[in-house]
């Protein structure tokens, strides 16, 4: 009997056990996330954005917050378009995972020898970084970022050019450095290999299979969108304020997608399923283990206070962490106005995609942390009150900075030459060409699109403050100076700019500015000159080149005043004379840096 009591006991105790487990299966685990999302909206002062979380196959919490267009309260939704940036570059790395199944490439091929116009700064870059190498940011390079992003431009072959002037700061496979080059050099692979532009390809493997019809890789066909969002950021004076759209297509490999929330739910479905979406398969399983795995050591360090494992390492285009001892793959984004973060948990079968139309914003790891610790059933962290606190004590490191920047300028000092000597061209070949001109007493400088008012800071350095479209000049100056460097010979010869963190300042050469002459002009300096007329000076079309025996011909560039600098030779220039009161050429001095020699006309 007491047997029969104790086994009755015991079923009633696992029925009741059983009972409790479905209900708590039941609970929401992202009940009264809302009232926390609308919180963040808040303390973080952005305008809008939206969120979707994929349990397995399933989409099981969409939606937005806040406002798409802040001006005509039109609000978020789950189907607002945003920029998601670096996102993209899983995409990108995934047409090579393609090409690679279709045995067109090798990961560990040779990169120069499916681009031959991409070279490195020297044969041994050339010869040793492999596709792999690039698909990890492991080729030695640092970002090089203000190359792109300053002097902009939609010509892929005109930035590509680029790289071969770029100096690597550590060895192949020695150093993960992130590099945006690298992913524009996969989206070129693509390109040459298929036979289409990146744009297409993106559209044909991954949109429509995965019915993103709502994405695209175009800023023009972004802002055409009804469901468009606006890009903000937060201005000088702490306010939300509306920027312009910052067109990057040059660059789309590594960061032109658009897309929304819902459209992303798709993606991250295809890496939670090991490849497939509704049964067909986008992605090689094998590639997604390759993807989603370590390919690159990013930082080493020791666990942080609520992480119990420490992991930082790269894929291919996704960045791997451990959260809270949960494996997690995760690739954030920003661009102008907008940020993102894309991550899914490959052993939770969790995907989260945060999308905001504010740039450098921490909402979107605010709120997939705050997610996450719900749907993994991690004790909750106030993720949105640690930033805040972060951010108050980052706002006082600046003003310690700034107090110490100022203690460092020299006063009463003032510029070594005359405002009207800094005039001119200054040149880059890894960046691009700083356009200085004097005017109306003062030096404006063009960086690519940007208009920039230099004012003097001590010596020859000078603080740089923004111009907008509409000539109105920022009221804070850059961190960014320009020092401006003179030669032997005390001209202005250079300036250098500190661009890279963590390397040598960047130089743009001096170069006078070319001065267009008619034909007829330049015809009246054509001739034999020295003895036995052993230089001679012709034109070929409309430029004047100079041949010495025993010399390779030097095409030449006017900079006015009679003289010509020599186009591929720093230092060498000519300067006519002309007979007094008349137009006659009768000699013609050879400046270079060993000294000045005069020939006489002969004919």
């Amino acid at each position: 009997m007491k047997r029969s009591l104790n086994l009755f006991l015991l079923c009633l105790m696992a029925l009741s056990a059983l009972a409790q487990s479905k209900k708590q299966k039941t609970v929401d685990p992202l009940k009264g996330i809302d009232t926390l999302l609308n919180r963040i909206l808040k303390d973080q002062q952005v305008a809008g954005f939206a969120v979707a979380v994929v349990k397995g196959d399933q989409v099981i919490y969409s939606k937005g917050f806040g406002y798409r267009d802040v001006e005509n309260k039109k609000p978020v939704t789950p189907n607002t378009l945003f920029a998601i940036g670096s996102s993209t570059k899983a995409f990108t790395s995934g047409l090579v995972g393609l090409l690679q199944k279709e045995g067109k490439l090798s990961y560990d091929g040779i990169a120069t020898s499916y681009l031959p116009q991409l070279k490195f700064y020297n044969d041994n870059m050339n010869n040793q970084i492999t596709v792999r190498d690039m698909m990890c940011h492991r080729t030695g390079l640092s970002r090089y970022d203000l190359s792109w992003f300053i002097f902009n431009t939609s010509n892929r072959d005109s930035i590509i050019q680029r790289v071969r002037y770029m100096e690597p700061t550590a060895a192949v496979r020695e150093k993960w450095q992130y590099n945006n080059f690298m992913f524009l050099a996969q989206g070129m692979i693509v390109e040459k290999l298929t036979g289409k532009t990146w744009e297409q390809n993106i559209k044909e493997k991954f949109f429509d299979p995965l019915e993103m019809n709502h994405s695209n890789t175009n800023i023009f066909e972004f802002e055409k969108d009804s469901e468009a969002s606006l890009p903000y950021t937060i201005n000088n004076k702490g306010a939300i304020e509306k920027i312009d759209y910052f067109n990057i297509d040059g660059m789309g490999p590594a960061g032109s997608i658009n897309s929304s929330v819902n459209d992303m739910t798709h993606w991250l479905k295809v890496w939670i399923s090991g490849g497939s979406y509704k049964g067909k398969e986008i992605l090689p399983t094998s590639y997604i283990r390759e993807a989603a795995s370590s390919q690159m050591v990013m930082g080493s360090a020791l666990p942080e206070k609520d992480k119990d494992i420490y992991l930082s390492t790269y894929g291919f285009g996704w960045m791997i962490s451990s959260y809270r001892g949960h494996y997690m793959v995760e690739h954030g984004g920003n661009i102008n106005g907008f940020s993102a973060s894309v991550s899914f948990f490959p052993t939770d079968n969790l995907g989260i995609v945060v999308l905001t139309n504010q740039n450098t914003s921490s909402v979107p790891e605010i709120v997939y942390s705050s997610i996450a610790d719900r749907m993994l059933g991690l004790k909750n962290i106030d993720w949105n009150g640690r930033t805040n606190k972060e951010k108050t004590a980052a706002k006082e490191r600046e003003k310690a900075v700034k107090k110490t920047v100022e203690n460092a300028k020299v006063l009463n000092t003032k510029p070594s030459h005359p405002l009207k000597d800094y005039d001119g061209l200054f040149d880059n070949p890894a960046y691009g060409v700083i356009n200085v001109t004097f005017k109306n007493d003062s030096l404006i400088a063009l960086m690519g699109k940007e208009k920039l008012l230099l004012r003097h800071y001590h010596y020859d350095v000078f603080s740089i403050s923004g111009i907008d479209k509409n000539g109105k000049i920022d009221t804070a100056e850059s961190d960014l100076r320009f020092n401006f460097i003179s030669g032997q010979d005390g001209k202005i010869e250079g300036i250098s700019i500190p661009l890279e963190r963590g390397m040598k300042p960047t130089v743009f050469a001096y170069r006078a500015r070319a001065v267009e002459l008619s034909a007829t002009s330049l015809a009246g300096y054509i001739g034999n000159y020295g003895e036995n007329g052993m230089s001679k000076v012709y034109l070929k079309g409309k430029v004047l080149f100079v041949s010495v025996p025993g010399q390779p011909e030097y095409e030449t560039i006017s900079v006015g005043n009679d003289t010509f600098n020599f186009k591929n030779l720093k230092g060498f220039s000519l300067k006519f004379e002309k007979k007094e009161g008349t137009e006659k050429v009768i000699s013609v001095s050879f400046i270079q840096p060993n000294g000045t020699f005069k020939q006489v006309r002969k004919d």
